[in-house]
């Protein structure tokens, strides 16, 4: 494999600075999205029901079409598809406000979801090689600049909301913002091309086994995430009898926690290596469901999701950086991953609905606790492939070879 010059230390100093700032852009745009929701409801006159329906097709759009990243990465190298697929992803966050009715609008977010995920996998393939490269975890952190730019969007889409401004003109404005800024960013990553004569990856196959069972141990985490985050305002408000404010508060300190965990996540992977670090945070994880589930008061509640939000953090990017090592095509795997995560927080908050209907919240929260238990049982998954590490840390004993991100060595 090769690339358009060897990567001197310099370089990859600002590859790294590059990725980073594509991850940011990439979750600014869902940030943005998220807080005119109500908006684009009201815009396009649909019950609660229909919203829910429609919120459902940017996870398909994403599964269907995210196998098909590999195939874009290796006609067109690793910069060009990144640039390319980002701005597709950038661009896309105008359809949803411009839709006028609940037909429009599920195609508008199947477009939507369709270049969030071909982009995703494409940063993230790109991610795990600037990591073996470096030869030090940056996934976590890199995720953490993921939920930093949620959390910019949603900051600026709040500010929008509350100055009235149309969801159309915001949405246009900042879709031609990131795209410029997506544009520019992605002029300084990894340039990886494909070695003359090697066959293109198949553009629709099923992900490998490997990246099943690392998809598995993904999925707990993203549905213990998807949980507390759509339903902690819920459970404090309901189950505890929390003041809205309060309540609201809880959501926000759990999101919160994610980020920061992610930022600081690498150096505890660099120290303790993928499998101890997973472990660990399924024990805080499971510890802080059942402080949830027993909770007597909402400030116990608040603490247990704020220890599941710590517990989970970095167990998607490690679950990514594990998949891009474990066979000879990168994003094949890493998509396989990305579309059982994707599957995971498209039913985690019907599920967790559904269960309190039947039964209450403290139940569909003792769920969450069981499978948040799984990460500390499927850790040792996330073993595959694992790239070498310094002495003194780190579960790997052989540096992985670099290649591609879109087709096999």
């Amino acid at each position: 494999m090769r690339t358009e010059a060897d990567v001197g230390a310099r370089q990859l100093r600002r590859a790294r600075i590059a990725i980073a700032a594509v991850f940011c852009v990439h979750g600014t745009v869902t940030g943005n999205f998220a807080t005119r929701v109500p908006w684009i409801q009201e815009h396009t006159g649909i019950s609660t029901g229909q919203l829910g329906l429609a919120l459902a097709f940017p996870a398909i759009g994403s599964s269907l079409l995210m196998p098909l990243s590999g195939a874009v990465t290796h006609r067109f190298g690793a910069r060009r598809a990144l640039r390319g697929l980002l701005a597709l992803w950038t661009l896309a966050l105008a359809l949803p406000a411009l839709a006028p009715n609940l037909y429009t609008l599920c195609g508008a977010l199947f477009v939507f979801g369709a270049t969030a995920g071909l982009s995703d996998v494409a940063m993230n393939a790109l991610g795990v090689e600037t990591e073996d490269r470096l030869g030090r975890s940056i996934m976590s952190g890199l995720h953490g600049m993921w939920s930093a730019g949620a959390l910019i969007g949603s900051t600026a889409g709040t500010l929008a909301a509350h100055l009235g401004v149309d969801a159309r003109v915001h949405h246009l404005v900042a879709a031609a913002v990131l795209t410029a800024l997506g544009a520019l960013v992605c002029g300084a990553v990894l340039d990886l091309r494909s070695a003359p004569g090697e066959a293109p990856p198949p553009r629709f196959t099923l992900p490998p086994r490997t990246a099943v069972v690392i998809g598995l141990v993904a999925f707990c985490a993203v549905f213990a995430e998807g949980a507390s985050l759509d339903w902690s305002a819920v459970y404090l408000r309901d189950t505890l009898d929390a003041s809205a404010g309060l309540a609201a508060a809880s959501t926000t300190a759990f999101t919160l926690t994610m980020t920061v965990a992610r930022i600081a996540g690498d150096r505890v992977v660099d120290r303790f290596g993928a499998v101890r670090t997973v472990r660990c945070g399924g024990v805080l994880a499971t510890a802080g469901g059942l402080a949830v589930v027993l909770a007597p008061a909402p400030a116990v509640a608040m603490a247990g999701f704020a220890l599941v939000g710590l517990g989970v953090a970095v167990v998607v990017p490690l679950a990514f950086a594990a998949a891009g090592r474990s066979g000879p095509n990168p994003s094949q795997a890493i998509a396989g991953v990305a579309t059982i995560t994707y599957t995971s927080g498209l039913v985690a908050p019907s599920t967790i609905g559904g269960i309190a209907d039947l039964t209450s919240l403290v139940v569909s929260f003792g769920l969450v606790t069981v499978l948040a238990l799984g990460l500390v049982a499927g850790a040792d998954v996330l073993r595959t492939g694992a790239r070498a590490r310094k002495a003194g840390g780190g579960d790997a004993v052989e540096a992985a070879p670099a290649r591609s991100t879109g087709a096999a060595p």
